[in-house]
């Protein structure tokens, strides 16, 4: 663990070294501060670096809660102090403790104790959220479409989803254009299909058609602010982003979730 002491008494900076040495050996203690003047660069260029922060409320220059107001502190922060009346504005920053002094060994292994408690319960929060979101992403992908039923004369035959190039409607018809370049009626408006396909493989990009993004050859700067599609496969008819759905096309073209 590294850590950064922010104290301006050094008989006191070195007294909390020790506890933190005795306590841990493998504890690296990056850097000693005296005061807000030179905690804020410091933490500014270094905070990355280190895993906790000791800081006494009194120093030199001030209050070292005007080190919070200068700089985002995203460290834990044990403070440390001779006087108990800045107790509640500790907790109004990301302190985990406070100790008073003089400082025990007993109530620093606490205060360090409290810490990996605290990380530890948070590693299972995340790990738990992370276990949650899969789960999601795997019931939403379950939960769309993989293949299509088309007729071909007296035959029915299945069409999966990475067959299927475009989706078009043209009067009261809905057809699935595959990769060789077949066409399908199927029984679909353009309106229940964007609720069954993936959106981050199909996009409805005006009123007219859905497109697979595996097809997309090339995306060309149109007239008005739009977008013009071609698809790998040769196809008789032009695919146009609308205006208004260009900002939202860019958006699931680059991989973000809409």
């Amino acid at each position: 663990m590294k850590v950064v002491i922010i104290e301006d008494e050094i008989p006191a900076a070195e007294k909390l070294e020790r506890y933190l040495l005795k306590y841990d050996a493998t504890i690296q203690i990056i850097a000693q501060l005296d005061s807000v003047q030179s905690s804020v660069p410091w933490l500014q260029e270094n905070q990355d670096n280190i895993d906790l922060i000791f800081m006494d409320i009194q120093l030199t220059d001030g209050l070292s809660f005007q080190i919070f107001q200068q700089v985002q502190v995203r460290k834990p922060v044990i403070f440390t102090t001779a006087y108990n009346e800045f107790a509640l504005d500790a907790f109004k920053v990301n302190s985990i403790d406070y100790l008073l002094k003089p400082i025990t060994f007993t109530d620093l292994s606490a205060s360090l104790h409290k810490l990996s408690v605290l990380r530890e319960q948070f590693r299972l929060y995340t790990d738990q959220s992370q276990r949650i979101q899969q789960a999601f992403t795997a019931s939403r992908s379950n939960a769309f479409k993989n293949r299509f039923m088309v007729k071909v004369g007296e035959h029915i035959r299945s069409i999966t989803t990475d067959q299927i190039s475009v989706l078009y409607a043209e009067g009261r018809d809905v057809y699935l254009v595959t990769n060789q370049n077949k066409k399908f009626i199927i029984d679909y408006t353009l309106e229940s299909l964007e609720d069954v396909l993936d959106p981050q493989v199909f996009f409805r990009i005006n009123r007219t058609f859905i497109v697979n993004i595996n097809a997309i050859k090339d995306v060309l700067i149109y007239s008005n602010s739009r977008l013009k599609i071609t698809l790998l496969q040769e196809f008789d008819k032009e695919i146009i982003v609308s205006r208004e759905k260009v900002q939202d096309f860019k958006t699931w073209f680059d991989g973000a979730t809409r």
